[in-house]
């Protein structure tokens, strides 16, 4: 059985699908355009995986963000957080708009007469993988008996996952741009997937964290689950919600954390840049 789950949003567990066609077009349904995952050294193609089995379990792990927008469900459920929405206000989804302490992946915004009268940000983080999903991904393609651009399904490399650095990440990112929600007195929603929400409240100090959320805390965690339905499709629904504020987040931290995690953010990027080129060699 493949460890890929999804690909280019369809299940692979459904054998009735024209799989040529779904990777030759290379369409993100969620998106509606092309998936944005490609390979850095074939950029013409996209890798498209959305979901797979992970752990001693094997357990469904989402890792693709965008794959937590299906059916537009994460937007809704943050619409009681547009606590000055009125009846009769046109409702936009904004992509990537940045702000002081970051980029937000999108903004719910109540507009009345093109006026924006109250606004939600929304964060998506799903786990990142190590080592490469690609060899799984091409003997799958080999399993379906589909035309394929590359290779690679005859490689023994593998992939993981970055429990401990994405969840650190996310919670310093956090960290940095709720002070901005919380000063304008708006909300900030992070959307993640159960088990990595399990990870975070096991690993940090989750125990002042309001459990189910306080509609008037700024800070807002809310996490899905995914899972198989009758057709053997795959769905997501809400499990849980949690909610802080600016000094909540804090805590969940700690300030050596935070150190800790920058310091490693600004050392993975120089390691990452260093080459033969870049050697300083005084004259």
């Amino acid at each position: 059985m493949s460890k890929v789950l999804e690909l280019f949003g369809h299940s692979t567990k459904v054998a009735n699908e024209n799989w040529q066609t779904i990777v030759d077009e290379q369409q993100c349904p969620f998106l509606g355009k092309t998936c944005y995952k490609v390979r850095k050294s074939n950029p013409e193609i996209s890798i498209g995986t959305c979901t797979v089995l992970y752990g001693r379990e094997e357990n469904p792990i989402i890792i693709c963000p965008t794959r937590l927008i299906d059916k537009r469900k994460i937007f809704t459920d943050c619409l009681h957080l547009l606590t000055t929405h009125e009846p009769g206000n046109e409702l936009h989804i904004v992509p990537e708009v940045s702000i002081p302490g970051g980029s937000v992946d999108y903004f719910l915004v109540s507009v009345k007469s093109g006026k924006v009268k109250d606004f939600v940000g929304i964060e998506l983080q799903t786990l990142d993988t190590s080592g490469t999903v690609w060899p799984e991904r091409q003997r799958l393609l080999k399993d379906l008996d589909i035309d394929q651009e590359g290779n690679g399904e005859d490689s023994k490399k593998s992939f993981g996952m970055n429990w401990k650095m994405t969840a650190k990440t996310i919670l310093v990112q956090m960290h940095h741009k709720i002070h901005t929600f919380e000063h304008v007195n708006k909300k900030l929603v992070l959307i993640v997937q159960d088990n990595l929400l399990d990870y975070m409240t096991k690993g940090f100090n989750f125990a002042h964290l309001s459990s189910p959320a306080k509609i008037g805390d700024p800070m807002h965690f809310h996490a899905y689950s995914i899972s198989e339905q009758e057709s053997s499709e795959y769905a997501i629904s809400m499990e849980s919600r949690l909610s802080t504020d600016a000094d909540g987040i804090g805590q969940c931290l700690g300030l050596q954390a935070e150190a800790k995690v920058e310091l490693q953010q600004i050392l993975n990027a120089l390691e990452s840049k260093i080459s033969p080129r870049t050697l300083f060699a005084p004259v």
